[in-house]
């Protein structure tokens, strides 16, 4: 009779031990969301993995509340892993949106010089009928905005300095259209 005692004893400690609440993951995964959270990557490229932390951290906290501790557990783990995704995620599409912004800013260094160019010399050709002045106001927004790309490059804003650098193309390409259907207007001329 004793021996059965001790051993419902032993295990009566043994649940109380398992029942109690898993105060150090779920502190880990407060502390890991709290880090996705105030990181400029995640917030920006990982969006989809921060809301899966933040609803199972809520769900962390309903199965706690609940005591339902393996439960709770479970969820900690997983707001461990999506808010730790979110980092590495926004940090791997931080890096391309900076390598596609460079590579848009450095192509348009070049066709910005030659559209001004190519502008001076129209304005050399007698027979070119252009009105000189707008396209004068569109190279001159194009030279901005592609200052404003390189400014929000400079501060990290990749998606901004990506807009802006396809805006100026979309300039160029604009300036560039109307030179070459005034050129073709003079050479049909001719």
């Amino acid at each position: 009779m004793k021996k059965i005692i001790f051993v419902l004893f032993g295990m009566g400690i043994i649940l109380l031990a398992c029942a109690r609440p898993p105060t150090e993951e779920m502190n880990r995964a407060i502390q890991a969301l709290d880090r996705a959270e105030n990181d400029t990557g995640a917030l920006l490229y990982a969006p989809n993995y921060l809301s899966r932390a933040r609803e199972a951290l809520t769900m962390m906290q309903e199965e706690a509340n609940s005591k339902r501790f393996d439960s709770a557990r479970n969820h900690a783990e997983d707001v461990i892993a999506n808010a730790e995704r979110a980092i590495t995620e926004g940090s791997i599409a931080a890096r391309r949106a900076e390598d596609e912004a460079l590579n848009l800013l450095n192509g348009l260094r070049a066709p910005l010089a030659e559209m001004e160019s190519y502008l001076n010399a129209a304005r050399q050709e007698e027979n070119i009928l252009l009105d000189f002045d707008p396209l004068d106001e569109l190279l001159e927004t194009a030279r901005a905005g592609y200052e404003s790309a390189q400014q929000s490059l400079s501060e990290g804003d990749y998606p901004d300095a990506i807009d802006k650098g396809q805006v100026v193309r979309s300039i160029l390409g604009d300036v560039n259209n109307q030179l070459s259907q005034a050129a073709l207007a003079v050479a049909q001329k001719n």
